[in-house]
């Protein structure tokens, strides 16, 4: 008696994609990839393989290299502006507000070591890309006016200077938390402190804190 036929299987299902996750992926193997290598050492190869994605998806949702490290840069940029806006500067009081601001700042930088590496590689590059990026000076625009509106309510309450370009105040915040970051191995070889160290990191966001505030504080002429 012949053996009864068992069933054909029914073809494995193809798992639908997850467009979001693979784009966020790609951005984050690009972070990484660029920040480490540069724009013109940063391998397309590479940064599929870290993805774990089809160098012909990345292609698909990025388009070429410099459209990629584009994405990259906004994306960047975009994420340091969103935890900006979660601070809700404005329910604090002015010197609350300006604290909020340089630690976060502070941390991001911190907390994300290849931003600086990034910026860097962008610097090296004349800002070319940057350039041709429209949206950036949308994204930087209400960031100055809410620093404009901190010196304002400061000013009024008493406590801060007028006098105070808000552009030249966040150059000023951003710079305290970028250079320690971008030189801790640096510096911590010529001071022999160990600048990495969780005391170091915590006397040095308080540092940069009181010289904000300190010179928000400061008037004119005294």
């Amino acid at each position: 008696m012949a053996a009864a036929r068992r069933p054909a299987e029914a073809p494995a299902a193809r798992r639908p994609r997850n467009s979001a996750k693979t784009k966020a992926s790609i951005l984050a193997a690009g972070r990484v990839e660029f920040a480490d290598r540069g724009f013109e050492g940063a391998r397309v190869d590479a940064i599929a393989e870290r993805a774990g994605a089809n160098k012909r998806l990345l292609y698909h949702y990025f388009g070429n290299k410099e459209d990629l490290y584009r994405a990259v840069l906004l994306d960047a940029y975009q994420e340091i502006r969103r935890g900006e806006r979660a601070l809700s500067l404005d329910q604090y009081d002015p010197v609350q507000a300006m604290d909020r601001l340089v630690r976060f700042t502070f941390r991001h930088f911190l907390a994300n070591p290849w931003f600086p590496r990034l910026l860097g590689t962008e610097n090296i590059e004349n800002a070319r890309f940057l350039k041709t990026m429209p949206d950036i000076k949308a994204l930087h625009s209400p960031l100055v006016g809410q620093i404009a509106a901190i010196i304002e309510r400061g000013n009024t309450a008493g406590i801060f200077r007028r006098d105070v370009d808000p552009v030249q105040l966040y150059i000023s915040v951003a710079a305290l938390g970028f250079f320690y970051v971008s030189n801790t191995a640096t510096l911590s070889v010529i001071f022999e402190r160990d600048l990495s160290s969780v005391a170091m990191v915590q006397e040095r966001e308080a540092h940069a804190v009181q010289m904000v505030l300190d010179y928000l504080r400061t008037k004119p002429g005294a």
